[in-house]
């Protein structure tokens, strides 16, 4: 009986060995890396490459068969703002598509000189720091592909983390992630570079999804925007646009794509995302063309808002098709009904993987029925219709996908909650942002996030705003860590720690390469000092950074021996810069200019159709009379009628400024008059671009004493 029962137990053990033989046969160990990326954006392979340089293995496990994101997915316009502050892996990307476009065998098109040099540095810059800007979805991805083979990269394809339980962690570090294809990819650190963040949620990080209130982090254009029209991508400027089947009757029904929830309470907090779309590549040129058809379930009664649109006034179809190079375009939102598909992705960033392809094909589905609907309804303009009907899917691009993008445009996910947090605080040069590891410069941008109906019976998008960050801006080097006690060796070039409103600037691409090239930098740091990458000292971080040509910090433009830059502190009275302006509106540091104060001034883009106020704030010594004066760079193409508002002791006055005509004091200010001010702090000038007839630019307010 003894014999028996040892005999049955040396049986059990030998099963439960061939037990876990076989698990691990069915789970097999794709490798062991140095640095293991999950995703397959652009600053993955940027991550990677960096990597590489120095001396890491490393693999990049990408949910995506396509590699670079929305860089080859067809947001081919880079938002830039100021190139000074793009370094490092970055630059070198849009120095290679410059390369790209030298060869003629990428232009089967159009000949290069009609594109011109539109998108690249100056032809005075020599070979090596050339750079292009502007570019087609199929040349981007080929650069990426070029980094792939260039450095050897390990890519591994259509590889889906486990969300449930493919991640293994042991002391607070990550030790393998496994991927729903049963394979294991064991790491010394980890780099989530995806748009979702699906690593970050796995591994117990956390974040945030949604808008923060404005109280959160002591902001002025976070949470719910209620009465704020920025852009025209909403139904202010047209004519009262009714959301109810029959005209203004309630009790008929709401049209297809308005919200009956409310809006929320102004800058509260909410649960919502700005909408998505996909950057569409379209052309007119008819050899390479192919026409809009009819998509699967096309419903026109889908876009009844958009007829309304028309009908009210809406003119502005065409105004986001940017030319890249072929005949062809990047086609981004503009406009209040648009690509933009909002309120149709709320649960996107925290949904299972099926439900995200649904959202997804709705998107496109959307898209493609908002084509076709342009191009056959009656109740489009003509001029529109026939104008539509010259474009068309482009048959070079997206082979593999129908011609259509492989990548929507996720503008924000989930967001880290880590060491530090991005605000706009930061953006705004409000507060110091410590530990630089890159930079940004593009306008906080939030695309519409509902479209509700107003109390007065009418339909409006919320959530829309554009806030210059009045220059560059230094990320901080927490906002890519989480907190120590939830992982030490995982970093974020993409979901950032940062709010709503913060990363409506740092989500851009280039951004996004510049953070991967330092993320992978601090990774291969802890390595070497076998500390978490909270422990990574800075200064050495720094630089390694600056060795490898990061941007980390800016002092101004570099300008020319033909322009004067005027110090404010050089000035009599009180001078406020634009750099400590307000602004509302999408407006654009330059400079151009031959003189001005500080280091530039800021401009519209002769855009009067979207809003754009620029309001100088002052702190007066003492009260009495002053003599407020405007500076402007005069030109023949700046607003001949610029509104111009001075709040004083007894009201506000406006005047209208002619900035076509050199400022008659030394040429760089002009005088608004003389008023009396309290120092109550309520004393303001205001520019506003209000039916401007040419660029409104502003500069510097000087209040002088009389």
């Amino acid at each position: 009986m003894l014999k028996q029962t040892l005999l049955c137990l040396l049986m059990i053990a030998i099963s439960s060995v061939c037990l876990k033989r076989a698990a691990c046969a069915a789970e097999p160990v794709s490798g062991e890396y140095d640095i293991v990326i999950y995703g397959g954006t652009s600053a993955a392979v940027i991550a990677a490459v960096q990597a590489v340089k120095m001396d890491r293995s490393v693999v990049i496990v990408s949910p995506d068969k396509h590699l670079g994101g929305l860089t080859s997915g067809g947001l081919g316009w880079t938002d830039t703002g100021n190139k000074a502050v793009i370094g490092g892996l970055s630059r070198d990307f849009y120095h290679r598509v410059y390369l790209a476009y030298q060869n003629k065998e990428n232009w089967p098109h159009q000949d290069p000189k009609q594109y011109g040099n539109k998108g690249q540095g100056t032809p005075a810059m020599d070979g090596e720091s050339r750079t292009m800007w502007i570019f087609e979805p199929h040349i981007a991805e080929q650069v990426y592909e070029d980094y792939v083979k260039d450095f050897k990269l390990k890519v591994d394809r259509d590889e889906w983390i486990d969300r449930e339980n493919g991640v293994v962690k042991s002391n607070g570090r990550i030790e393998s992630i496994r991927t729903l294809s049963g394979k294991t990819y064991r790491g010394k650190m980890f780099i989530d570079a995806t748009y979702e963040g699906d690593l970050m949620a796995t591994a117990g990080v956390s974040y945030h999804v949604g808008r923060e209130s404005a109280d959160q982090y002591k902001e002025l254009y976070n949470g719910v925007q209620t009465g704020v029209l920025h852009h025209a991508h909403h139904f202010g400027g047209l004519k009262p646009v009714s959301p109810y089947v029959i005209p203004d009757d309630p009790k008929s029904g709401i049209v297809a794509r308005v919200s009956a929830d409310p809006p929320g309470e102004k800058f509260a907090g909410d649960h919502r995302v700005q909408a998505y779309c996909f950057r569409m590549c379209l052309t007119n040129h008819e050899p390479n063309r192919i026409p809009f058809e009819k998509p699967e379930g096309y419903d026109p009664a889908q876009y009844e808002l958009l007829a309304r649109a028309y009908q009210a006034g809406f003119n502005q179809t065409f105004g986001k098709f940017d030319q890249i190079p072929n005949h062809k375009t990047d086609t981004n939102n503009h406009g209040p009904f648009s690509t933009d598909n909002i309120g149709y992705n709320y649960d996107y960033p925290e949904a299972s993987y099926e439900r995200r392809r649904e959202i997804i094909k709705e998107h496109e589905a959307y898209q493609k029925g908002w084509l076709y609907f342009i191009t056959t309804d009656p109740r489009v303009p003509e001029k529109t219709r026939l104008e539509m009907k010259k474009w068309g899917l482009p048959k070079d691009e997206f082979l593999d996908n129908g011609n259509w993008s492989h990548q929507l445009y996720i503008r924000e996910a989930r967001r880290m909650i880590g060491d530090y947090v991005m605000t706009e605080n930061e953006l705004l040069k409000r507060r110091a942002t410590p530990d630089s590891v890159g930079m940004g410069s593009y306008a906080m941008d939030s695309h519409n996030v509902q479209r509700y109906i107003t109390p007065e019976g009418y339909v409006q998008n919320e959530g829309d705003i554009g806030v210059s960050t009045n220059g560059p801006y230094e990320i901080a080097y927490g906002s890519l860590v989480p907190k120590k006690n939830e992982c030490e060796n995982l970093l974020f070039p993409v979901c950032v720690s940062s709010s709503h409103i913060a990363f409506g600037s740092i989500r851009m691409e280039p951004v996004f390469m510049i953070l991967g090239q330092s993320a992978a930098t601090a990774a291969s740091i802890a390595l070497d000092e076998n500390i978490a990458v909270q422990d990574v000292v800075y200064e050495t971080l720094k630089g390694r950074l600056q060795e490898d040509g990061q941007v980390l910090h800016y002092s101004g433009p570099v300008l020319s021996h033909s322009r004067l830059s005027v110090p404010s502190k050089s000035l009599d009275g009180i001078v406020v810069d634009d750099a400590n302006a307000t602004f509302v509106g999408q407006w654009t540091p330059s400079v151009s200019s031959d003189r001005f104060v500080d280091s530039g001034y800021q401009h519209d883009g002769n855009d009067s159709k979207v809003q754009a106020i620029a309001t100088f704030p002052v702190k007066l010594p003492k009260p009495g009379i002053y003599e407020v004066r405007i500076a402007y760079p005069p030109n023949a193409n700046r607003a001949s009628n610029v509104k111009v508002e001075i709040r004083h002791r007894d009201g506000t006055a406006v005047k209208t400024i002619d900035q076509r005509k050199k400022p008659e004091i030394d040429g760089l200010f002009a005088s608004l008059g003389k008023f009396e001010f309290d120092v109550d702090g309520n004393a303001s000038v205001s520019i506003r671009n209000d039916a401007a007839d040419g660029y409104v630019v502003v500069d510097a307010v000087q209040w002088l004493p009389q």
